[in-house]
């Protein structure tokens, strides 16, 4: 005989929906979470100290969201305090590039200023000083970006944050120091139909970096075109010395209206009156006067004779400068008479 019992379960009729009632003084009962625990007996496990540190973090997560959104409404106000004093215009500014270059480095320094389409007053937006250069024998501008100044504040603390072209962030100043170059592989028959443009940013960790301004250099309003000077030898110079020769060198000064820029010079040739140079000097513009002269270990060196070439010349000289003129990046060579120094001088002096 063999015995068995089954348990079953019988499904019970729903009961019909009734009015909710509430014992106000029932107490719930947690159910208990994974892994068996119940929050109530979680925190009785935790220590004072985890507790603690659980509170300092989500009071600092706190601060920190505050913080963020103050912050980000107050910069917003001083935005909107700047575009009420300028009108709707962005900061974007085209200025043409200014033709008065420095004399020795090149270096231009152009105001970045705004321009609305109903200009009612200027706005200044700082100056960025930059320098261009090109060269011919490796196809390449090189733009230097050397200093803003003046820049106007777009932080809430009364600066900003320039970006240099994508380099580091220079933080919390209005007068930013880069003197950096960017080499551009671009050939110069290929310049006069672009522009430069170089834009100063504000940078900003939470959001865009904002335009500070920008300025537009046309390629067509540039002269990259540089004077070479190759001082190849001199005949027959004027005996200076005891022994009846010489130590000649050659000295070579840039003129701006009569006004001496810039000097270089050669080597000295000892005892010759006929010394080979075949020394090149760069200039950017303007006349030049070449001088050579004897050197003299005491005193004063001795001038031996002088030809000053340029647009203002006459004669040979003249022929030379345009003959030059019309062929550039090509070296023409012609022989020179040298002349006095007081003869040179005054024919500057007629000049001026």
């Amino acid at each position: 005989v063999m015995t068995g019992s089954y348990m079953g379960t019988q499904a019970k009729p729903s009961p019909s929906p009734s009015p909710l009632s509430i014992n106000p003084n029932a107490t719930a009962t947690p159910e208990p979470g994974p892994g068996g625990h119940t929050p109530t007996k979680f925190m009785a496990n935790c220590t004072p100290s985890t507790v603690r540190a659980l509170c300092m973090v989500s009071v600092c997560l706190v601060l920190s969201y505050c913080l963020c959104v103050w912050r980000k409404c107050l910069k917003k106000k001083v935005k909107d305090t700047d575009k009420e004093k300028k009108g709707k215009n962005g900061l974007n500014t085209y200025t043409e590039l200014d033709g008065d270059n420095s004399e020795d480095e090149g270096d231009t320094e152009t105001g970045l200023t705004g321009r609305e389409e109903e200009p009612k007053e200027e706005v200044k937006l700082g100056r960025l000083e930059f320098s261009l250069d090109y060269n011919f024998t490796e196809n390449t501008m090189v733009v230097g970006i050397l200093q803003a100044c003046d820049l106007p504040a777009m932080d809430v603390g009364g600066s900003s944050d320039p970006l240099k072209f994508e380099t580091k962030v220079h933080r919390k100043t209005l007068n930013p120091t880069f003197n950096e170059t960017f080499p551009f592989k671009v050939l110069y028959s290929e310049l006069g139909g672009r522009t430069l443009v170089m834009t100063v940013y504000d940078f900003d960790r939470f959001s865009k970096h904002d335009v500070i301004g920008a300025l537009r250099v046309p390629m067509s309003s540039l002269d990259f075109r540089k004077l070479s000077i190759v001082v190849l030898e001199a005949k027959n110079l004027k005996k200076m010395d005891v022994g009846g020769l010489s130590d000649p060198y050659v000295k070579i000064h840039l003129l701006q209206n009569g006004k001496r820029l810039k000097k270089k010079k050669t080597s000295i040739k000892k005892n010759t009156l006929n010394p080979y140079y075949n020394e090149s000097f760069s200039f950017e513009k303007v006349q030049v006067a070449v001088t050579v002269l004897d050197y003299d270990k005491i005193g004063k060196n001795d001038a031996i004779g002088k030809v000053f070439l340029g647009g203002a010349s006459s004669g040979t000289e003249l022929r030379h400068w345009s003959d030059m003129l019309a062929n550039p990046r090509r070296p023409i060579s012609q022989w020179h008479s040298l002349k006095t120094e007081d003869e040179v001088n005054a024919e500057l002096a007629a000049r001026k």
